[in-house]
């Protein structure tokens, strides 16, 4: 099958080839999914996971990507939950190899059924976005209606999910980014918005939960946002500051099914929309991982047509 493979960590997106790699076998519990279409993070190659197994042991070369769309086409022994033929998405393992390539063996417990009216691409969109939005909201940050939540990179892939899922639970919602993405925000159900580089922060007044996404000096600053008794969340690693009177969580997503369900039905019935900012063949897919130009919203890796 033709994947996409790293192999030298050293030299991170430029050691990144197109290659034939044998289709993988699956495992007890897992499925073997034929991909449709694929996802990645920009910076994944920076993690460890990318580059050794849960032991601690090289796995070079390893396939990177984990968000997947696709069809069951085998089940690994024991498998129970998913067919033959069916229609999925879903992430995959970090310490396994991913999603950019034809094929991918993947644990059934990460998959949920992709409903027919939904294209594979959007499919592919939604896992780790989606999870991390909801996740932050409502697990971590336990969000409640008529709350006020400051959602930093609210145009973002990450952030327009955050703006949306939190405008639909009832809550004012203040978005942050460059002034040109004050729109996008806007149209995602931001009610404000806050230029990062040019607005004074103070005037946001206390918020019941920011969701940070860049971590540095903004998750310093956003510490002092957070009123009595609020959550300050994070995907950007364990924050520097917190705040004085309230809770400081930085979480990694994890895979649900039911929670994918809420997040695919969403999408079905018009209340959520994906961010996809650009969409390539795997055969471009090193391209797609080293862009020329900022891409805004998330790049699909088309597998198949």
């Amino acid at each position: 099958m033709k994947a996409i493979v790293v192999t030298d960590q050293t030299a991170g997106t430029a050691g990144m080839t197109l290659a034939e790699l044998p289709k993988p076998t699956p495992a007890g519990n897992d499925v073997l999914v034929e991909v449709f279409a694929s996802g990645f993070t920009p910076d994944e190659l920076t993690w460890p996971s990318s580059w050794t197994d849960r032991l601690g042991r090289v796995r070079t070369p390893s396939v990177p990507g984990h968000e997947l769309a696709g069809v069951v086409a085998a089940l690994g022994y024991g498998t129970t939950g998913l067919s033959v033929g069916q229609r999925v998405f879903g992430p995959t393992d970090w310490t396994r190899d991913g999603t950019l390539a034809e094929y991918a063996a993947v644990e059934a417990r990460n998959l949920a059924p992709l409903p027919g009216d939904v294209d594979f691409k959007v499919g592919a969109s939604l896992p780790i976005s989606g999870l991390t939005a909801w996740q932050g909201l409502f697990q971590h940050g336990r969000l409640q209606v008529g709350q006020s939540v400051l959602v930093h990179g609210a145009a973002g892939g990450v952030g327009s999910m955050v703006t949306q899922l939190a405008r639909e639970a009832g809550a004012h919602v203040i978005g942050t980014g460059r002034a040109t993405h004050r729109q996008a925000a806007i149209d995602y159900g931001a009610q404000e918005f806050v230029d990062l580089e040019k607005d004074t922060w103070e005037d946001i007044g206390g918020v019941d939960l920011v969701f940070d996404v860049f971590g540095g000096d903004v998750g310093r600053r956003s510490a002092g946002l957070v009123q009595t008794g609020g959550t300050l969340v994070t995907i950007a690693g364990p924050p520097e500051v917190r705040p004085a009177n309230g809770l400081a969580i930085d979480f990694v997503v994890e895979s649900d099914r039911a929670q994918l369900g809420e997040i695919v039905q969403r999408v079905r019935d018009g209340r959520l929309r994906t961010n996809i900012g650009a969409v390539s063949a795997l055969d471009d897919a090193v391209a797609a991982f080293n862009p020329t130009e900022r891409v805004k919203g998330k790049t699909i890796i088309r597998v198949r047509p």
